[in-house]
């Protein structure tokens, strides 16, 4: 990268008619390299929420988050109980959308739309729950391997924050 940018030093006119000296171009390059670092660093921040979450403390789901565009979402990777007593796969049957009642729990986005706030926060992006088919505002914190996701109404006071465990 280094190299890159002192040929295209070179061979512009980046300089005015002084004379090119080495601490003047070394003086860039190290701009040009803290730049492109620290981009990286910003990016290597936000795509810290990647991975599988166990949702409680029984261990009863595992939510795998990921990276959509530059959103992050996560689906539902693993159910303990995967099925109902009768030995069918459990769904979404409280779904306000009834064309997707029979849409199974694995596979399914729990959480959608999350944007990297800066400081191991995301926000901006929604939670639904579906043992009552309701989706709300969501923001979630990562702290070590805590996920801490709050769903809300209207505003975060109004909500409830779980710990997501990071597999």
């Amino acid at each position: 990268m280094v190299s890159i940018i002192l040929k295209i030093m070179d061979n512009s006119n980046f300089f005015t008619k002084e004379r090119k000296t080495p601490m003047k171009k070394m003086l860039i390059v190290l701009a040009c390299a803290l730049f492109l670092l620290t981009g990286t660093a910003v990016a290597n921040e936000a795509d810290a929420i990647l991975g599988e979450y166990y949702t409680d403390e029984e261990k009863d789901s595992i939510v795998e988050i990921y990276k959509d565009g530059d959103l992050y979402s996560g689906k539902i990777i693993w159910l303990k109980n995967p099925k109902n007593d009768d030995g069918t796969d459990k769904v979404d049957k409280e779904n306000p959308d009834e064309a997707r009642r029979n849409d199974p729990i694995i596979g399914l986005n729990l959480v959608k739309g999350f944007t990297y706030k800066g400081g191991s926060k995301w926000a901006d992006g929604t939670i639904y729950d579906p043992n009552n088919g309701k989706t709300y505002k969501c923001k979630m914190k990562l702290q070590g391997n805590e996920l801490k996701v709050r769903g809300f109404i209207g505003v975060s006071l109004l909500g409830r924050t779980t710990v997501w465990i990071k597999k």
